[in-house]
């Protein structure tokens, strides 16, 4: 249910003073504001509730039964706000904060950056070091504390043993090659086997995926293969070569978008993974890593990847 937007920060506080005081005079004093200020404070309040929350008499003010519910509610609300606030500043006030995230390279190259440039804009007291790798190699610096978040495909079972996965989106896994590549336009699954192989190493997320995709179509392993995980090298050679490219479709989305390479027209629906953030299970994000979580999950909507 939708908060009634109506309701202010300075409704809440005024009552809650009053409240506490017990006088609509200390506590318009306390505030530094008029009597007739804090009356009509009030005054928009019930009327917004529809309820009487205060009786005046000439000791002072007493809540009502529904008054007193509603106090509990609002004074929790606002200490927890204070709290909140208290946090982030006292976070950012910390000299030389930094966030230690690890990405995948398919989230390295077109999620990480723009959510970057955001935190850099609403935190700039904060650091960011980016730490990218095969997925096993990451999830093992975030449980030994040297990350503080992971972003990427969701990890084997045993990988993921103490923490907590939140999914973004769905990924599939894309076959690339160079313009003017042979099989450009050609939908022939079984000839792939007739070129080269640049293919995920055996700690990359998506490996087993690849390598089920593979068996089920019939490929069979006959032409030369290069396995790694290291994008540079395969944006490099496969640009050079006759090589298909086995590889997350975010690594080279901005790479087909602009020509540089072509993607293979192939179904590859069954390929599809989870994506997303995976954090230790123990304790609660720090203030600063729930703000770039946001700026994570704000770019991944403005990009329509959210699953």
């Amino acid at each position: 249910m939708e908060i009634d937007r109506r309701i202010k920060i300075r409704h809440l506080r005024t009552f809650v003073e009053v409240a506490r005081t017990g006088s609509v005079g200390r506590a318009a004093e306390l505030m530094h504001v008029s009597q007739p200020a804090v009356s009509k404070t009030l005054a928009e309040l019930e009327a917004v509730l529809g309820a009487r929350l205060m009786d005046r008499n000439r000791i002072g003010v007493a809540l009502t039964p529904v008054g007193q519910m509603f106090h509990s509610y609002a004074s929790s609300s606002l200490a927890a706000l204070r709290q909140g606030i208290d946090g982030v500043s006292d976070t950012l006030a910390a000299g030389g904060l930094r966030l230690a995230v690890g990405a995948l390279p398919s989230v390295a190259a077109r999620i990480v950056p723009d959510a970057a440039v955001e935190m850099g804009r609403v935190a700039p007291e904060v650091g960011l070091a980016i730490v990218t790798g095969p997925n096993g190699y990451l999830l093992s610096e975030l449980a030994n504390g040297s990350l503080d978040l992971v972003i990427g495909r969701l990890g084997n079972p045993e990988a993921m043993e103490g923490h907590s996965f939140s999914q973004l989106y769905s990924e599939r896994i894309s076959l690339v090659v160079r313009p003017g590549h042979p099989l450009v336009g050609n939908g022939d699954v079984t000839a792939i086997s007739q070129y080269p192989i640049v293919f995920p190493n055996r700690d990359a997320a998506i490996r087993t995926l690849a390598e089920q995709f593979f068996i089920a179509q019939g490929i069979r392993r006959t032409g030369h293969r290069i396995e790694t995980v290291a994008e540079t090298f395969g944006r490099a050679y496969v640009r050079r070569t006759d090589a298909i490219w086995v590889i997350s479709s975010g690594v080279v989305a901005l790479d087909v978008t602009e020509g540089k390479l072509v993607e293979l027209p192939i179904q590859m629906r069954e390929t599809l993974g989870p994506v997303g953030l995976t954090m230790r299970g123990d304790g609660s994000p720090s203030p600063a890593l729930r703000m770039f979580i946001e700026a994570i999950r704000r770019t991944v909507a403005r990009l329509e990847l959210a699953s």
